[in-house]
């Protein structure tokens, strides 16, 4: 979403054991846990002057829980419908339904999209940055799926709602996909190969502040200079705390790119970390019109102590 389309993701920490097919329930953290550090948070890979707060649209308050919690102001996700096991084909449905229940079919436009899908296996590893078809007639949006590992996997609904007072929120729901699950332990590391490109980020992340990210692709040790605007920039971070996958605010540096125009091979955020710890980092990138993402793991110190954050692998079935 755009720079103000305020946005943090997520909850959930814990590896469940899975009996049956497929379940789903909604996210439950306390206020007190996220309100303060959600006044700042927006959707990640913002840029300046490209939000729905530079076209006069106001965030939704702290207390929605953003990405946390499946209702908000009366907005809510509801159930979600999947395929049940790995390699089941199938699709995934999902309606936004207001406070008497109606499916909502009007959205402001944010990062080139009316809404972005974000799922994510408890673990970090799995992650898929989406868009999937609104039905206007029945206000069901849905995407062809198929899950390529079990697990227990948060849905991520973002949008911003239509009209003078339209608010960015996030939803979400939980869903247990069945099979054999090996859970991934992230560990820190700043560099990944993708698709025959080399990622690296350069800073550092400090808990209560806004840190800069320095992130640049190569490929066979010459810098990558063309980079294609992908959802209104060169590059869109999403970052999520290890634990309970809550959403940083993470905001793009420089202009909104023109159709057209290439960049690279160097692409500049800053991101601020709730509180120390370990996060999981994915950038989507596009070269020749196809889509990639690198995925890091960074650890966010103490303000005044050192960070954890250059060596180590984090296995995510790219």
């Amino acid at each position: 979403m755009n720079a103000g389309a305020r946005l943090a993701i997520y909850g959930l920490g814990l590896v469940v054991a899975f009996g049956g097919a497929f379940g789903i329930a909604g996210a439950v953290v306390p206020d007190s846990a996220v309100a303060d550090w959600m006044k700042g948070s927006e959707m990640n890979g913002h840029q300046e002057g490209h939000g729905a707060e530079s076209a006069g649209i106001e965030p939704a308050t702290a207390s929605a829980l953003k990405g946390l919690a499946l209702g908000i102001d009366g907005y809510v996700l509801s159930s979600v419908q999947a395929p049940a096991a790995v390699g089941e084909l199938g699709e995934l449905s999902f309606q936004i339904q207001d406070a008497a229940g109606t499916p909502v079919t009007e959205y402001t436009t944010a990062h080139d999209k009316d809404l972005h899908l974000i799922v994510a296996r408890s673990d970090g590893a799995q992650f898929r940055h989406v868009h999937p078809v609104l039905n206007e007639s029945t206000g069901t949006w849905s995407i062809p799926w198929e899950w390529a590992a079990a697990g227990s996997y948060r849905v991520f609904a973002d949008f911003t709602t239509a009209g003078a007072e339209a608010s960015a929120f996030t939803l979400t729901r939980t869903i247990q996909v069945a099979g054999e699950f090996s859970p991934v332990a992230a560990q820190p590391t700043r560099h990944d190969e993708v698709a025959g490109f080399t990622v690296s980020v350069d800073g550092e992340m400090v808990a209560g502040s806004s840190s800069e990210l320095t992130l640049t692709v190569t490929r066979d040790g010459e810098p990558v200079t063309t980079l294609e605007p992908y959802l209104g920039a060169f590059g869109h971070l999403v970052a999520l705390r290890d634990g309970d996958l809550a959403f940083l605010h993470v905001h793009a540096e420089g202009k909104t790119p023109k159709a057209g125009e290439t960049a690279g091979p160097v692409i500049v955020f800053n991101a601020e970390a709730p509180t120390a710890g370990r996060y999981l980092l994915y950038l989507d990138f596009q070269v020749n019109g196809e889509v990639h993402t690198a995925e890091f793991v960074l650890d966010a110190a103490h303000s005044g102590g050192p960070a954890s954050s250059t060596s180590g692998s984090h296995s995510t079935g790219h």
